[in-house]
C-alpha cells in the first residue's frame, strides 16, 4: 500500500517523507510515554511468549481441524488453558510467588548474632512531618512526600516545595524554588528560616511534560535502558560539593524467567532555572547524570545514604519468607512463613528509615541508615516478632536479618503494639487519636541489649483518614517487645529515656534475669555525715586532702558506671 502510494508521483514521495520523519521524530521524543508499555513486555515476555504459542499452535490445529466437535474440544481446551493460567498466575499470586523466589535465590543474605544499636532517633513519623510541612505553604504549593536523608554529617527530612497538583498552569510555567530540610531528632521541628532552603529545580515530581521527574529521567535512558529500568523515589540532598541535587532511586529488572526489580542505581538531577536550551535537552536526550551502583561508593555523599527504593527493599524483606524451603510458603505448609504486617488508618507502611550503630557486630555492615522490616507470622491473629531485617539504605549488596524466632524469644511484633498503647492510657479518645509508627528502639540497658518499639500519638482528621496532626512536642511511647510493658516517656529530655525505662521495668528485670542494681545515684556529703552520726557517737576528723581524694574517686566510679551501662 505504502509503496503504491509512493510511486505515483513526487507529491507523495514529499509526504510518505515528511510522515515516516514525523513518526520517527515522534518515537524518539515520545519515549517517556509508552516506557511502561516496554517495561510490561520486559516485565511478562515470558507469559507472553507461552500464551502466543499455545494460541497460534491452537489456532492452526483449529484451522486443520474439519469436525465441528473437535473444533469445540480444541476451543474448550485452549479456554481452559487459559483459565487455569489466570486462576494460579494472577488470583493465586503465583506469578508474584516465582517473582519473590528468585528475589530470595539471588539476594545477600547475613544472619547476624546480635541486634545492632539504635541512634539519633527521630522524634516525628513521616505522615506528621508531611502534614506540618503542608501546613507552612501556600494555596498554589504542594509539598512532595518527606525522605529521612543525610546532610550535612546530620539525619533531617526533605521535601520539595513545589507547584500544586490542583493548578495546572503553575505546573507548566513554574519551577521548584525551595526545599524544606527538618531535622528529624529535633524537639521542635520547624518549617520556616533556616530549614526552608532556597534552591531552583527546573524539573520536579509534579511538574508537566517534559520537565515532570519521571518523563526527563526516562528520556535520558539509552535503548537497554528503556526495556530494564524505570524511576521510583526522589530524593533531595547535598551533594559532595555541597549543592542540593534532585536524587532518582531507579529499578533495575533482572532474569528472564520471572524478572525480579533489583537496585539500578540512581540518576542525580542538578539545580537550575528552566530556559530554552534546558528544554531541548529534555526532549530530546532528557536530564540526569547515571550513577551504576557500583560506581556510588566513588560518590562520598551517597554512601551510607538513603537512596534505595521501598518497592525493591519490601520485596527483599518479604523474600525471607522462603528461608525454610521454596514450598515453606504455600498454604499447606507455612511453619515459617512470614509477611511485613500492613499498619491500619493509612499510615507509613513498612519499611521505617532507622540510624543503626553496626560498630562492634561481628559483620561489615556501616553505621548509618537502613530500611528496617519488623517480619511476622502471616496469619492475622499471630503478632509475634520473626525476623528484624536491616537492608542497607544506599542500596548495597548484602542484606541482615535477625532470627527472633528460632532463638524463642517470643518478641511481640509492631502489628501488636497499638492495643497495648490503648490499654495502657484509656483516658484517651482513641477515636480521634491513634499511636502510629512503631520503629526500633534498641539500647543497651541493665546489662543487655533490649529491643523496644518508639511510637508516637497522632491526631487523625474525620474526613481525610490521611490527614495527621503531629505536635511539635508530642506524646512519645516505648514498648519492651519482651515484658509488653508500655512506658511514657518525656519528649522533651531524650537523655532520660534510657533511665525511665529503668525505673519503670527495673523490679521486673531482676526478678526475672537475676541482675543487679543500675543507675544507683551517688550519695552526696551530707548523706555521708548523716550516716556517720548514726553510726559513731563523735564525728571523726577528716584530713582534706582525704576527703578530696575521695571525692575524685566517686566521681571516677561514676563514670565508668555510666560509660558501662
Amino acid at each position: 500500500m505504502i509503496k503504491r502510494y509512493w510511486q505515483k508521483g513526487r507529491k507523495q514521495k514529499i509526504v510518505t517523507t515528511l510522515v515516516g520523519l514525523g513518526l520517527l521524530i515522534a518515537l524518539f521524543v515520545l519515549r517517556d510515554d509508552y516506557q511502561p508499555f516496554l517495561l510490561f513486555l520486559r516485565k511478562y515476555l515470558f507469559i507472553i511468549i507461552i500464551i502466543a504459542l499455545v494460541l497460534v499452535f491452537g489456532l492452526i490445529k483449529f484451522r486443520k481441524t474439519p469436525s465441528t466437535g473437535k473444533r469445540l474440544g480444541i476451543l474448550a481446551l485452549l479456554a481452559v488453558f487459559f483459565g487455569i493460567l489466570y486462576a494460579f498466575g494472577w488470583h493465586y499470586r503465583m506469578y508474584d510467588y516465582m517473582k519473590t523466589y528468585n528475589v530470595y535465590n539471588n539476594l545477600n543474605r547475613v544472619e547476624i548474632s546480635e541486634l545492632p544499636l539504635t541512634q539519633n532517633e527521630r522524634i516525628q513519623p513521616l505522615r506528621n512531618i508531611f502534614s506540618m510541612a503542608n501546613e507552612s505553604v501556600g494555596e498554589t504549593k504542594d509539598v512532595s512526600l518527606p525522605h529521612l536523608v543525610r546532610v550535612d554529617n546530620e539525619n533531617k527530612w526533605t521535601m520539595a516545595i513545589q507547584p500544586s497538583e490542583k493548578y495546572i498552569m503553575q505546573r507548566i510555567s513554574d519551577n521548584t524554588e525551595e526545599v524544606f530540610s527538618v531535622s528529624s531528632t529535633t524537639l521542635f521541628p520547624r518549617f520556616s528560616n533556616e530549614n526552608r532552603i532556597p534552591v531552583t529545580f527546573s524539573i520536579g515530581e509534579s511538574l508537566k511534560f517534559s520537565r515532570n521527574t519521571y518523563n526527563a529521567v526516562v528520556q535520558r535512558f539509552n535503548p537497554w535502558m528503556l526495556f530494564n529500568y524505570e524511576p521510583s523515589d526522589t530524593f533531595y540532598m547535598k551533594n559532595d560539593d555541597g549543592n542540593w541535587v534532585e536524587v532518582v532511586s531507579l529499578i533495575k529488572w533482572k532474569g528472564f524467567f520471572f524478572p525480579y526489580p533489583t537496585f539500578g542505581g540512581v540518576m542525580i538531577v542538578e539545580s537550575g532555572a528552566h530556559d530554552f536550551n534546558d528544554y531541548l535537552e529534555r526532549i530530546t536526550i532528557g536530564k540526569g547524570t547515571f550513577i551504576s551502583p557500583g560506581e556510588i561508593k566513588n560518590y562520598p555523599f551517597l554512601t551510607k545514604q538513603n537512596t534505595l527504593s521501598e518497592k525493591v527493599s519490601q520485596l527483599q524483606a518479604e523474600s525471607l519468607k522462603f528461608l525454610g524451603g521454596f514450598t515453606n510458603p504455600l498454604p499447606w505448609n507455612m511453619e515459617t512463613a512470614v509477611k511485613i504486617p500492613e499498619m491500619p488508618k493509612d499510615q507509613n507502611q513498612q519499611p521505617y528509615v532507622t540510624d543503626f550503630d553496626f560498630a562492634g557486630s561481628n559483620t561489615n555492615a556501616y553505621s548509618g541508615l537502613y530500611h528496617w522490616f519488623g517480619l511476622e507470622p502471616v496469619g492475622d491473629d499471630r503478632t509475634s516478632l520473626s525476623y528484624s531485617v536491616f537492608i542497607p539504605a544506599d542500596g548495597s549488596d548484602q542484606l541482615y536479618y535477625f532470627d527472633h524466632a528460632s532463638k524463642k524469644q517470643g518478641y511481640a511484633g509492631v502489628s501488636a503494639m497499638p492495643l497495648k498503647v490503648k490499654e495502657s492510657r484509656k483516658e484517651y479518645d482513641w477515636n480521634a487519636s491513634t499511636p502510629v509508627e512503631f520503629r526500633p528502639y534498641i539500647k543497651e540497658i541493665a546489662g543487655r541489649k533490649r529491643l523496644f518499639f518508639l511510637g508516637t500519638i497522632s491526631s487523625i482528621s474525620d474526613t481525610d483518614a490521611q490527614q495527621f496532626d503531629g505536635s511539635a512536642t508530642p506524646d512519645i511511647v516505648l514498648i519492651d517487645s519482651e515484658y509488653r510493658d508500655v512506658i511514657w516517656i518525656d519528649v522533651k529530655h531524650p537523655n532520660g529515656w534510657d533511665k525511665t525505662v529503668y525505673d519503670q521495668l527495673n523490679e521486673a528485670w531482676r526478678a526475672s534475669e537475676k541482675i543487679g542494681e543500675y543507675y544507683q545515684e551517688e550519695l552526696e556529703d551530707k548523706d555521708i555525715i548523716e550516716q556517720t552520726i548514726d553510726s559513731l557517737k563523735t564525728l571523726p576528723k577528716v584530713d582534706k586532702t582525704t576527703k578530696r581524694i575521695e571525692q575524685l574517686q566517686r566521681e571516677i566510679d561514676s563514670l565508668k558506671a555510666s560509660g558501662n551501662n
